[in-house]
Formats: structure tokens, C-alpha cells, sequence
């Protein structure tokens, strides 16, 4: 009971905080302190809303913004998947043999530091402008802090943990399905975590720098709104980015950890 109640008070202070930004938003934008430029710095919170609903219903350019989002979501969801894919494989490779691990640890802290936007010159060169570099981003977000947290939870593995794997019977791949993952889902989680919210900033971040005609995504949205000077509808839009995003981390992620880490008794 307890806990249910601080829980409840968090809630309701979230909410406080909240309600106080938008009140204090509104005077700033009622104020008109930057003058001709307030109601374009500052719009108020109707002009915002009404902006979110036409970016509904009328789109841009005769395509309407759930094109926009659908194609920002498929090139996501097929980087995600093939990030997350590519570091369980190579993670579980590198508890079978010791030399790669060494090599893929390696590859890992290297890459780790290079954020996507510095190799979409280099991969726009090699690939040119197509749906497949934003998916490339997406990867290179992922897989590397995905990594680090499954190899990091692998070493955590107790070694009981797999010396009872081992009497057994299990080996190579019974093993690490059957002990290292679930020993260390954790971990997994939290890369989980982190490898989202890298790749949807990477995904954003390679669709403002340059956008795809034949696949426009919410970055690209959002400078269009930027170019035509309609920053009601660009607020707009980044109110979807972050519903968007509440509903993976609270909706997708949250249950994930929920029936996974908390349930098993690995986290409070």
C-alpha cells in the first residue's frame, strides 16, 4: 500500500508540473515580450492544438502526416530489428570464443564513440540518398550500446549459474539460451532502453539533415513546417514525437521489464 501511494503522489506531482509549464507558456506567449516575433517563438497553446489537428487532417503538400509517421515507424522498426538481431549474435559469439569477444569488444568501444550523423556523409558516398542509409543509422544506434549491455550482462552471469548449465548437459547454444539470457535480462533491458532512444534521435536527426521525397518521415516534416515558417505546426509535431515515445517506453518497454526483470525478482 505504501508503495501505491508514493506512486500516486509522483503522479500527481508530474501532473502539477505539467499543468504549471503550459500556464506559464501561455502568459509568455500572451506577453508578446519578443514583439512581431512572439506569436512565432511563442504560440499559444490553441494555436499549437489546432496546428496538431491540421497536421492531421490536411497534412502537407497534398501528403497527409500519418505518411510522414508511417514511414519514420517502418524504417525504425526494420533498423530495431536488425540491431538488436545483429547484437545477440555477435554478443552470443563472443561468449563462445574468447578471440572474438577480444575483437568485438574492440569493434564495440570503437564504434560506440562515432555518432551516426558523422558517417551519413560517408555512407550517402557509398550508398547514396535512399531509405537504406536512415535504416543504417538506426542499426549503427542500436547495435552498439546493445551490445555493451548483453556483453556487460553475460560477464555478470554467476558462474554457478553456468556451472550448473554445464552439469546439465547444456553447451554453445542450450547454454546461452538457457543461462546466460535469462540470467542477464537486466541488462538486456537496459540496452534495450538506451538502443531505442538512440535510434529515434538517430532516425529524427538523419531525416532533418537530408529527407527522402519518396519516403518522408517526421524529420523531414519537421522542416518543412520550419521553412514555411508555420512553427505552431512544428511544436505540433514534436508533441507527437513525444507521444510517441511515451508509448514505447511506457506501453512496449515498461511491460517488457515488468514481465521480465521485476517479475523474476532482479530489480525493485
Amino acid at each position: 500500500m505504501k508503495k501505491q501511494k508514493v506512486d500516486v503522489s509522483g503522479l500527481i506531482v508530474k501532473i502539477i508540473f505539467v499543468i504549471a509549464v503550459l500556464i506559464l507558456w501561455e502568459v509568455v506567449a500572451r506577453a508578446n515580450l519578443f514583439g512581431s516575433r512572439s506569436r512565432l517563438i511563442f504560440p499559444t497553446i490553441g494555436d499549437v492544438l489546432q496546428a496538431f489537428v491540421n497536421n492531421f487532417k490536411t497534412g502537407y503538400a497534398g501528403s497527409s502526416f500519418w505518411v510522414y509517421i508511417m514511414n519514420s515507424m517502418k524504417l525504425l522498426v526494420l533498423g530495431l530489428f536488425i540491431g538488436i538481431v545483429l547484437a545477440f549474435l555477435f554478443s552470443g559469439l563472443s561468449i563462445v570464443s574468447k578471440t572474438f569477444h577480444s575483437i568485438y569488444n574492440l569493434v564495440v568501444s570503437v564504434f560506440d564513440l562515432l555518432p551516426g550523423v558523422a558517417l551519413l556523409p560517408v555512407v550517402i558516398v557509398i550508398c547514396g540518398v535512399t531509405p537504406g542509409v536512415i535504416v543504417f543509422l538506426v542499426v549503427h544506434a542500436v547495435i552498439w550500446p546493445m551490445s555493451r549491455s548483453v556483453l556487460d550482462g553475460f560477464l555478470a552471469v554467476p558462474k554457478i549459474y553456468v556451472e550448473s548449465g554445464l552439469n546439465m548437459g547444456l553447451s554453445g547454444f542450450s547454454l546461452l539460451t538457457g543461462v546466460y539470457i535469462p540470467a542477464a535480462t537486466s541488462y538486456i533491458v537496459s540496452g534495450l532502453k538506451v538502443g531505442w532512444a538512440r535510434a529515434w534521435r538517430g532516425l529524427l536527426s538523419a531525416e532533418m539533415i537530408f529527407g527522402l521525397a519518396n519516403c518522408p518521415g517526421i524529420g523531414l516534416y519537421i522542416n518543412q513546417m520550419r521553412t514555411n515558417m508555420k512553427n505552431a505546426e512544428m511544436y505540433a509535431t514534436l508533441i507527437v514525437i513525444i507521444i510517441i515515445g511515451v508509448v514505447v517506453q511506457y506501453g512496449i518497454l515498461a511491460p517488457i521489464e515488468k514481465c521480465t526483470v521485476k517479475r523474476w525478482g532482479m530489480s525493485k
